[in-house]
């Protein structure tokens, strides 16, 4: 399994916040279709710090839950706090995705979000344990990645474009496929499943100052790898707060293509 990239900063948790913010308004309507519903039993796996999960929680009440998995304790940590205090039920257990110690044949929903694209190798291996955990005869799976070569930053200065493109070699390096989100659909098939739904969209985003994308969240990754060094990292800093102040919230954008399938099990 390859290492994940990113480092769970405050940044990093008000982006996840963001991007489940966006995510519920484009497909709160199909997640109620793929089994998010009352009573529902839910596994979101490589659950990050919980922020679509306990919007899922909201939807499966009064009598359902959500298990919640990652192999970040931290992440998991967040994931518990923020289910209790939003008063959701949100068990979460520690393990990786590809052996997740749930109950096989016992959902409802399987969620997996932009998980797959940082496990270069083991894409399918994944999606056939996640088809594992699906009830049969209805239970779904349901994938979102990305596609990043249709992503991107409006406004970017140049140490945003090197660090993208470190990012990108970061991830090459460690076999990695950052635009697996065009293939989910060939992932749910091979495992076995019935392909509900496949589509694509682009999610547009103001982004608050300070927040800089999985580029600059991987920048402990980068330098551990060679790829940067600690005097790259300075003078990213520098740049991107200077190019926030100069051009203003309201000149950034973050464009991030995105897909989502829905495979269900027979």
């Amino acid at each position: 399994m390859a290492d994940y990239s990113l480092t769970l900063s405050d940044s990093e948790i008000r982006r996840y916040r963001l991007m489940a913010d966006a995510a519920e308004r484009r497909e709160r309507e199909l997640w109620t279709t793929a089994g998010a519903g009352p009573g529902a039993r839910i596994a979101d796996v490589g659950c990050g710090p919980g922020a679509v999960a306990v919007r899922l929680a909201r939807l499966a009440a009064p009598d359902g839950a959500v298990w919640a998995v990652d192999r970040d304790a931290g992440a998991l940590a967040v994931a518990s706090a923020l289910a209790e205090r939003s008063g959701v039920a949100v068990r979460t257990g520690l393990a990786p995705a590809e052996r997740t110690g749930l109950d096989a044949g016992a959902f409802d929903l399987v969620m997996m979000r932009h998980v797959l694209a940082h496990n270069g190798g083991h894409e399918q291996a994944i999606v056939d344990h996640l088809a594992t955990l699906a009830r049969p005869g209805g239970g779904t799976v349901y994938l979102v990645d990305v596609d990043i070569s249709s992503s991107g930053l409006r406004n970017a200065p140049p140490a945003f474009d090197e660090m993208h493109e470190l990012y990108g070699e970061l991830h090459r390096r460690r076999g990695d496929d950052l635009n697996i989100g065009t293939r989910l659909d060939e992932l749910l098939v091979a495992a076995g499943l019935d392909l509900v739904v496949f589509e694509g969209h682009i999610d547009v985003v103001t982004p608050p100052p300070g927040m800089r994308g999985p580029a600059w969240a991987a920048r402990e990754a980068l330098v551990a790898e060679g790829l940067a060094t600690l005097d790259d990292v300075a003078r990213w800093d520098a740049a991107l707060r200077e190019a926030e102040e100069e051009v203003g919230s309201g000149g950034r954008r973050f464009f991030a293509a995105h897909f989502v399938a829905v495979g269900r099990r027979p």
